[in-house]
């Protein structure tokens, strides 16, 4: 695990050497132990920050060349198959200084091909390659958006890094202001979704995508890997068949990504898939260590499970419990290692467990983190397929139907859902917590254009298994990516590599095989999930109500972390920036801490927002 940094440009030169070099050095946490440098120099430098996993000697170390010359290479993240392919050129004669990966993805690139490449290796990556034959760069990141790729366009010319902020504070993008309709998405979604940056002429790399930018400034972009689409005719319907292929290919997929120089361990919760990652990653390595974060809240701690879990595998267990009273610090910690806005609140103990990990010794930990967008696990299903049954009601009677049903059974049958034009938009819908009102109140939105996110690109189902398998698709491309942000975030501030077993490209292969009905029946999500479990641990504890890495935020925003929230959303200068209405904003805050009403999710939406103007000029 590393932080990357490139520029690449058409019509203006190159940024000097210490100026790269100080952006370069924003990836120290990301990459602590050393620090590279590469140019052309003419068009193209490339830098490197390096966290030591495998070789840890300084032939690991980067920017990369291929034994040719052809390729330069900057990359960060992992190839869980290159012993593999490094038998391979081994065979086609080429020779290798290092045992790092990075040595085997570079050569490869020079023997194969880049597209044939991205199709023989399985891991997590981001990647910037420069082909000395075309001088042109490739911008590349891995199949299930793991690893961060940001760049700016300006002109044609091109730079990138790992952090966000590596874009945003070079010369050449430090005064872009900010997208208004990006600026929406975000306070809407509560995080950036790719492909768009905050501020104007920035971007993301989606997963499983190249952007590739030629010495004259062209720009194109494509997709090397999208979640499969199964026909529904083909998906495995019997259970145990689907059991001993989850069972097989998580056992490889965890096997696999426990290769290191360094110490590995895994987080461990109490609900159903850190306890399955855990469980082979003792099988495999036994007495590993495993970390869990809990809270003095008795509704959302979950310690005592996880013990249970721990002690029922045999790992080194390792438990921390935050507490209330340090909230304030703990936020500020988390608030500086954002690069940008990013909302989802689970970063607090996402931080703080990444912490317990780091001091007692382990540097690559195992989560899981996947499985609920692979298997059915949220809640969301069941609320969109609720009103499936009453498909065929015409469109302007829609409305007429759920005032009924509100009126005289609560929505027994029928919720906001249906009032949507398709399912995709309903299911965008609902991972926004932001009333449209309140949104409409603090911002003047009327000129803000709804941009498109590629997660919702699906059609509407014509079967209850169609609209599973499409938002299966919708959640892996939204909800996920969100999650990976906060973990990657939160881990690197600790410059600990956190590997996903779930999200291996053959495991989920293997997993979207899976007929929907073995993991989702109403009332129920993972059910195969669970299984597997209870083949594994015969005792687990997986009928208890799980309760998540969670905090109590709408306590702490009325408590402990009142005052530094206040002081910072109602800064004139934050006011200013965004043309927030000072008295629409004064109302909903005053609605929280009266609890009047839950407004947590708009007020945090907002801090972070404010949070990252403050660190963008520093």
């Amino acid at each position: 695990m590393c932080g990357i940094i490139g520029e690449f440009v058409s019509s203006e030169r190159l940024v000097d050497r210490n100026t790269f070099k100080k952006l370069n050095n924003l990836n120290y946490f990301r990459g602590p132990d050393m620090e590279g440098y590469w140019t052309n120099e003419t068009n193209c430098q490339l830098g490197f920050r390096r966290l030591s996993i495998l070789d840890l000697s300084v032939e690991g170390n980067q920017p990369i060349c291929s034994n040719n010359g052809r390729f330069a290479m900057t990359f960060n993240g992992e190839i869980y198959n290159y012993l593999e392919i490094k038998n391979t050129l081994l065979q086609k004669g080429i020779q290798f200084k290092s045992t790092s990966d990075s040595e085997v993805l570079v050569n490869a690139f020079q023997v194969f091909g880049v597209a044939k490449t991205l199709d023989m290796i399985d891991g997590m990556f981001a990647i910037g390659l420069y082909d000395k034959e075309d001088n042109s760069i490739s911008l590349i990141r891995d199949f299930a958006g793991i690893k961060p790729l940001f760049y700016g366009v300006k002109n044609g010319n091109v730079n990138f890094g790992s952090r966000y902020d590596q874009v945003t504070k070079h010369p050449r993008f430090i005064n872009n202001g900010v997208d208004e309709n990006v600026l929406h998405t975000y306070i809407q979604s509560h995080y950036l979704p790719a492909p768009y940056g905050i501020q104007k002429q920035t971007y993301q790399v989606e997963p499983g995508q190249i952007v590739t930018v030629t010495s004259t400034g062209q720009i194109t972009k494509k997709y090397y890997w999208r979640l499969p689409k199964v026909e529904s005719s083909s998906l495995i319907k019997d259970a145990s068949v689907a059991k001993e292929i989850i069972i097989g290919a998580l056992n490889q997929s965890v096997r696999s990504e426990l290769v290191a120089d360094v110490p590995v361990g895994t987080f461990l919760s109490g609900g159903i898939d850190s306890p399955l990652i855990t469980y082979f990653a003792n099988k495999n390595t036994p007495n590993i260590k495993s970390y869990t974060i809990g809270s003095d809240s008795k509704v959302l701690d979950e310690t005592q499970k996880a013990k249970e879990y721990s002690e029922l595998i045999g790992t080194r267990h390792f438990i921390e419990k935050m507490e209330s009273k340090d909230a304030a610090s703990i936020l500020e910690d988390c608030m500086t290692n954002l690069q940008e806005p990013f909302a989802d609140f689970s970063l607090i103990p996402t931080y703080v467990v990444s912490k317990i990990a780091k001091n007692n010794g382990s540097t690559v930990v195992l989560s899981g983190d996947g499985a609920d967008e692979l298997f059915y696990g949220y809640k969301r299903y069941e609320s969109l397929l609720k009103n499936t049954s009453y498909s065929f009601i015409p469109k302007p009677l829609r409305y007429t139907a759920y005032g009924v049903d509100k009126v005289l059974f609560n929505n027994k049958h029928i919720n906001s859902n249906f009032l949507k034009n398709s399912y995709a938009e309903a299911h965008r819908g609902m991972h926004s917590r932001i009333n449209d009102a309140n949104l409409q109140n603090i911002f003047n939105t009327s000129k803000v254009k709804k941009l498109p996110l590629p997660a919702y690109s699906y059609e509407n189902g014509n079967s209850e298994t169609d609209i599973l398998l499409a938002m299966q698709y919708g959640e892996f491309y939204d909800m996920m990516q969100k999650t990976l942000t906060k973990v990657d975030r939160m881990s690197m501030a600790h410059s600990i590599e956190v590997r996903v077993p779930f999200l291996k490209k053959s495991f989920i292969e293997s997993a979207v095989k899976i007929h929907p009905e073995l993991s989702y029946k109403k009332g129920g999500t993972k059910l195969i999930l669970k299984d597997v479990l209870r083949a594994v641990i015969p005792e687990a504890p997986i009928d208890k109500i799980k309760k998540g890495f969670g905090v109590p935020l709408e306590k702490w925003l009325r408590e402990q972390l009142k005052e530094i929230v206040e002081d910072t959303l109602f800064s004139k200068s934050f006011l200013t920036s965004f043309n927030i209405s000072e008295n629409a904003l004064q109302q909903i805050w005053a609605a929280h801490q009266t609890s009047k009403q839950d407004q947590k999710w708009i007020l945090f939406t907002l801090y972070s927002l404010a949070k990252w103007q403050e660190n963008l000029k520093k």
